[in-house]
């Protein structure tokens, strides 16, 4: 691992120019099948159509895969692949959404792929790392740390691309390493192209400000006081922070007058 990760612990994405970031951003990381919409053309997916398979062997695969861990707890080749069967399998039915069933196969997935890295293989798989990313992200188990985990091997087997420090940043952002974070923000913005590294940059310190993408202010119009949210269209919505009413109002154009807070 790049960092040592024992130490302290869809939104708006680094928008990046080149086409690697189409991959590897989104969760939370477009791309991969569990963000974006779950449309086809996510690795979750396209790992569903490499081989060519059907959903009976990827069951078959899965069963062959299970019973070979059973019999051999520390076979490492059996949990990698047991691992990329789920993931197989879970492609087929995260196109539309993540239900229960998706959610389950994650969690095997998950359990499997930490099973794989604690027998310590020689070289972890970055392409399997690559695909366990997406199962981190918001729309799957919402587990930034462990797609921090992830994004370390992948990084490590790239680690000229701006685009992959910039997603390590955000997902350790959004599990509150902060260090982590840094770290690779600093390698992103020292890798990206000359044109974008203050917008790069000044986009990954508003991540470490704001990593869940929602910021509250407190202003105050016509002497009275109010926690206001800013929305996209630049419009300020909020509620008086008094107890003498709970309805909502909408302010646009409010200046806000105080520091912010996270939500």
């Amino acid at each position: 691992m790049l960092f040592d990760l024992r130490g302290k612990g869809r939104r708006r994405t680094v928008r990046f120019i080149y086409t690697g970031l189409a991959l590897l951003m989104g969760v939370g990381l477009v791309g991969f099948g569990v963000g974006g919409g779950f449309g086809g053309g996510g690795l979750l997916n396209a790992a569903s159509n490499n081989e060519g398979s059907s959903a009976a062997s990827f069951a078959a695969q899965i069963k062959k895969y299970r019973k070979l861990t059973v019999k051999d707890p520390k076979d490492t080749a059996a949990w990698e692949a047991l691992t990329k069967a789920l993931l197989h399998e879970a492609g087929g039915v995260t196109q539309n959404g993540v239900t229960s069933q998706g959610k389950a196969l994650f969690r095997e997935a998950s359990e499997s792929w930490n099973k794989y890295l604690e027998l310590n293989p020689p070289k972890a798989s970055s392409e399997l790392a690559e695909q366990m990313v997406s199962v981190y992200g918001e729309e799957g188990l919402n587990q930034p740390a462990q797609a921090v985990q992830a994004l370390q091997i992948v990084v490590a087997a790239r680690p000229t691309s701006a685009a992959l420090w910039a997603a390590l940043a955000e997902s350790a952002y959004k599990a509150k390493n902060k260090r982590i974070g840094t770290l690779a923000s600093e390698k992103a913005v020292a890798l990206a192209p000359a044109a974008d590294r203050t917008r790069i940059k000044d986009e990954l310190e508003e991540d470490a400000k704001s990593p869940s993408g929602e910021k509250t202010y407190t202003t105050t119009t016509n002497g009275k006081t109010y926690v206001v949210k800013k929305a996209a269209n630049g419009t300020y919505t909020g509620t008086l922070s008094t107890p003498t009413t709970t309805a909502p109002i909408t302010t646009p154009g409010t200046t806000v007058t105080t520091s912010t807070t996270k939500k």
